[in-house]
């Protein structure tokens, strides 16, 4: 699909491809990646590639000089913005709402603060920052990241602006990486996965696109197969495979995560559900991972970390005695470096891999998903 900021922008470099140039793109460094794989024969299963136009998530990047506004991504391996009215890559709804984001930012930039410094009364403005915008099922979700500390007059164009706005279900305001205050919120923002009603906080991380999310979830679900018992979601965020997997009630999950905003909204959605089978504990993985004692007993681990990978867990896993190990182990990576170090580590501690499938909705771009079944070695049957 032609965008007037192919050139420039860094979100979608190889846009100026055609769908199915880049799809045989994406396989060929999917296919790059196996070769570092310490395994002689991995089965791939199906490709899963989402379509364009579906990102219900973008973080934009905003500078105000000289009483001119710039909006839109970075270029490629710069911190320059490309301006941009719109981007193909998004949802229609958030696309739709950009006119008015530049408007209201082109405002509340204009409002002067005064600040004294050494008994002197300054005039400052909001020169900068990101602005989040998420669309959540009943709405649209916005988180603005500034350093400066908003007025009154702020906080009334903030309202102004939402209730205008019919879409706009919350607007909130933080530093980057710092508790965000909710300025407004006429409901809370929800999104649904597997008919649970799940509570978003302000920033929350999700999938980029509803069918990635979707996607994924059913690798996972197919590759647990008739696997049951207990079961960890490690690194869970707000709980994406746990209520899937939840829905068997004889599985008894343990979800784990170490962000207290991600999990105060899953503890939200789980109690609000009454979902009995889901233990939800705050641990952070990457210094403290679960020992071979604390594994011991699981059926079934599902791990989904961040583009860091989970190096300290998967070695937890590999070091365990052999009789003692989960007889199945699904790892999901948006990282194919980490997930090489990953992998690599599960294999030399006696597991191989049964499956992998490429889940690609990150839609021209340089990155990709992956979804990889992990069995011990000499089990017979993949799914069982």
């Amino acid at each position: 699909m032609n965008c007037p900021y192919v050139e420039n922008c860094g979100g979608c470099p190889l846009r100026t491809l055609s769908i199915d140039d880049y799809r045989k793109v994406k396989q060929s460094w999917f296919a790059q990646l196996l070769k570092a794989i310490k395994q002689n024969s991995i089965s791939l299963g199906e490709p899963i590639f989402a379509d364009d136009g579906l990102r219900r998530r973008a973080e934009l990047t905003f500078v105000w000089h000289k009483k001119h506004l710039k909006l839109g991504f970075n270029t490629a391996e710069s911190h320059e913005i490309v301006d941009i009215e719109q981007c193909k890559a998004l949802e229609p709804s958030l696309n739709a709402i950009l006119p008015a984001v530049r408007q209201f930012l082109q405002d509340l930039c204009s409002i002067n603060i005064s600040q004294r410094i050494k008994n002197k009364v300054v005039e400052k403005n909001i020169t900068c920052g990101e602005i989040w915008l998420t669309k959540a099922d009943n709405g649209i979700d916005i988180l603005l990241e500034i350093e400066e500390a908003i007025t009154l007059e702020h906080r009334f164009l903030i309202s102004d602006f939402t209730q205008a706005n019919t879409e706009v279900v919350r607007v909130s305001v933080g530093k980057k990486n710092g508790y965000a205050e909710t300025i407004i919120e006429k409901v809370k923002p929800f999104i649904d996965i597997v008919g649970q009603r799940v509570f978003i906080g302000a920033g929350t991380f999700l999938q980029p696109s509803k069918a990635g999310e979707k996607a994924l979830i059913a690798t996972v679900m197919r590759y647990a197969g008739k696997t049951q018992g207990r079961v960890a979601d490690l690194f869970c965020g707000i709980g994406t495979f746990s209520y899937p997997l939840a829905k068997n009630m004889r599985n008894k999950i343990t979800a784990i995560d170490s962000s207290t905003d991600l999990l105060n909204g899953f503890r939200q959605t789980v109690n609000a559900s009454t979902i009995p089978n889901i233990e939800i504990v705050q641990k952070n993985l990457f210094k403290y991972p679960l020992d071979a004692e604390e594994l011991r007993g699981f059926d079934l681990i599902v791990f989904d970390p961040p583009r860091a990978g989970a190096s300290a867990q998967v070695k937890q896993l590999a070091d365990m005695p052999y009789e003692n190990k989960p007889h199945k182990v699904i790892a999901v990576s948006c990282n194919p470096h980490t997930f090489i170090n990953d992998a690599n580590t599960l294999i030399g501690g006696g597991y191989e891999i049964r499956e992998m499938t490429l889940v690609d909705q990150f839609v021209y771009s340089k990155h990709f998903e992956l979804v990889a079944l992990f069995v011990k070695k000499e089990s017979v049957n993949e799914f069982e």
